[in-house]
Formats: C-alpha cells, sequence, structure tokens
C-alpha cells in the first residue's frame, strides 16, 4: 500500500511497463496477452498486493459471480441439503452462492431480495413464503432470473423444482391404511404453507378413495413444522383416551415426526406397537432416530441442482422458456411402521 492507499490499476501498469488495457485484458481476457507479458504483470500484483476491485468489476459488468438461496427455514435440515444440492451445481458453473434465510417472514424475505439486487447476483432461487407475492415478479422485471424452489410459482410465472406433495400424503396415508390403521392423526401446520395443505389434501383423497370413515383421519395442527411443535403434537395425542386415540400418525414433515416420536416415547408409549409414525422429506436424522422412522422421500440435492440448471439457463440463454419441473417422492420405510395396530 502506497501513501495510505491501495494500490491501482494505473500502479500495476507503470510496475509491469504496460498500457491499463493489457492489465485489464490479464484480469478479464487473459488468453488475449502473450504468456510472457501476462506473467509480468501478474507479478506487479503480486509485488504491490493489488487486490482486484471486484464489486466495481459487477458494476461494469452489470452482474456478479454468484447465485443466491433464500430458504425458508435454516433450521430444517431440509432446506441445507437442497442448498447443497445448489452449491454443487454452482461450483460446476464456477460461481459463489449467498444463502439467505427468511425464517418464514414475507417481510424479512422482500429485504433479502431488494439487497440480492442490489448485489447483482446472476440468478436467485427461493423458497417463498407466498410463492404468488408481487416482490417476487419485481425480481424478475428487474432483469434477475428467478427460480421457485420446494412450490409451483403462481400462474407459471417463473420456472419452479417442486416434489409432488399430493402423490406425497396419498402415499403416506395410504401406507398405514395398508397396515391396518383406520384412526390416523396428520400432523402439520400452519395450512397457510402449501406443502401442508397439499399433503393433507393427499391424505384425504386416498383415505376417501379407500372407503374409510373421513372423521377417522384426524388433523392436529401444529403453528409450525418444528420439533417442538412435534413434541406439543405428541403431548395432545397420548392425551386421547386410548379406546379414541389414532393408532398411527403421518407428520407433514420429519422434524415433526421426530419430536412426536420422542414426545410419545417419553408418555410410556411404544412406536410402532402404540403408534406407527410416518414423517416427510426423509433427512438424515431420520434414519438415526430412537426408532427409525419410515418417511417419504424427496430428492433433496437433485432439487436443489435441478434449480441451480434452471436459473443458469434463464441467465444465459435468450431462447429460454419456463419450466416447471415436478419430482416424484417415494416411501422409505423403516421401524416405525413396521408393525400392524395393536388390537384395543
Amino acid at each position: 500500500m502506497a501513501n495510505g492507499r491501495s494500490p491501482s490499476v494505473k500502479d500495476v501498469a507503470a510496475t509491469a511497463g504496460v498500457s491499463l488495457g493489457t492489465v485489464s485484458n490479464v484480469m478479464n481476457r487473459p488468453e488475449v496477452v502473450s504468456p510472457a507479458t501476462r506473467e509480468r504483470v501478474e507479478r506487479a500484483m503480486a509485488e504491490l498486493g493489488f487486490v482486484r476491485n471486484e464489486s466495481a468489476r459487477q458494476l461494469r459488468a452489470g452482474t456478479s459471480r454468484t447465485l443466491a438461496y433464500v430458504m425458508l427455514d435454516g433450521s430444517n435440515p431440509f432446506f441445507h441439503d437442497v442448498a447443497q444440492g445448489i452449491e454443487l451445481a454452482a461450483e460446476s458453473a464456477d460461481l459463489s452462492l449467498f444463502i439467505c434465510n427468511s425464517n418464514g417472514r414475507a417481510d424479512r424475505e422482500a429485504v433479502h431480495l431488494d439487497r440480492l439486487v442490489q448485489q447483482r447476483v446472476q440468478g436467485v432461487l427461493i423458497t417463498p413464503v407466498d410463492p404468488g407475492a408481487p416482490h417476487l415478479a419485481e425480481i424478475g422485471r428487474r432483469g434477475i432470473p428467478i427460480v421457485i424452489v420446494d412450490r409451483v410459482g403462481a400462474g407459471g410465472a417463473f420456472c419452479s423444482v417442486a416434489v409432488d406433495d399430493v402423490l406425497g400424503g396419498r402415499i403416506a396415508a395410504e401406507h398405514l391404511a395398508e397396515l391396518g390403521h383406520t384412526r390416523v392423526a396428520v400432523v402439520g401446520g400452519p395450512e397457510s404453507l402449501g406443502q401442508v395443505r397439499e399433503r393433507l389434501e393427499g391424505a384425504r383423497q386416498i383415505w376417501a378413495e379407500l372407503g374409510l370413515r373421513p372423521e377417522d383421519l384426524i388433523h392436529l395442527p401444529t403453528a409450525a413444522l418444528t420439533v417442538a411443535e412435534g413434541r406439543s403434537a405428541g403431548e395432545r395425542l397420548a392425551g386421547i383416551p386410548a379406546r379414541r386415540r389414532p393408532t398411527a400418525a403421518f407428520c407433514a414433515n420429519d422434524l415433526l415426526a421426530l419430536g412426536l416420536l420422542q414426545q410419545v416415547i417419553g408418555a410410556g408409549m411404544r412406536v410402532p406397537d402404540d403408534l406407527a409414525i410416518v414423517g416427510f422429506d426423509d433427512i438424515e436424522f431420520a434414519a438415526a432416530a430412537a426408532v427409525p422412522l419410515t418417511s417419504v422421500r424427496q430428492p433433496r440435492q437433485e432439487l436443489g441442482r435441478a434449480a441451480a440448471r434452471l436459473v443458469l439457463d434463464e441467465a444465459t440463454d435468450p431462447q429460454h422458456r419456463h419450466q416447471q419441473l415436478s419430482f416424484v417422492p417415494e416411501l422409505v420405510a423403516r421401524a416405525s411402521t413396521v408393525s400392524r395396530p395393536r388390537a384395543l
């Protein structure tokens, strides 16, 4: 640092004995500079301690070498697995990834998006609080590609990647019915979340198709999709008299299922003898639970990779057309549902 200031491109050019244009080419188009000249410029940069002003370069280029993912809930391992898939695709494209957490708050989500626009990210991937929120459309109008992750964008206005949540709900409820369970609790909420609504809808669909009584598919709402809310639901479930208590529970995600499992075991119930449990997502902790958890698996990393591919295609291909990709969930049966219901 000379005279208390950081070395500039002019300083590098003077030290290397080349023009400003040559220094610019070394930084941006090194293939057009002869190896000997490029080495001289790079040696001058090292001697001076020159650090490229990436923010200024981004302003000139109109974009950065970054993608961003705005996740819905940073405490849920599902979203970290999705982010890992995005990161792998970003690395393959020589990009970095910003990760933001809205924590289920629309106001926080809007703040993140505004700042990401200021950073001129190449594209935004988001699991939104509301897929129809006006601020999502505003990102597109400002020229930044946006892809909806784990939901379907309203009206097909954006690319999206998601799992068929209705099918997932059907798979879970059908599995329990096939084991002989005729009173099942569906644990999850709030219903303002599309994933919860659709998984509940799927369970209700298959329940009706199997000719089972609708009042025996009992919805236990929760305020959030967390372990603590799962424990609360478990406390309510354990408090139901045994002869009226559901013999199985389908939880809208694995965190709820893990909390429920913890609570009912603590209350002296046996899983699956007294209560069979199915979760959703198949996060890593599902298989490692005290009673390994049956779960409806989502291809979490593949969701992330597919979303990143879509956003990069939109950023680079003038002929890009929006796509809505839907993945098929699958049941992974483990010890939490292996038994048929105990006769009461």
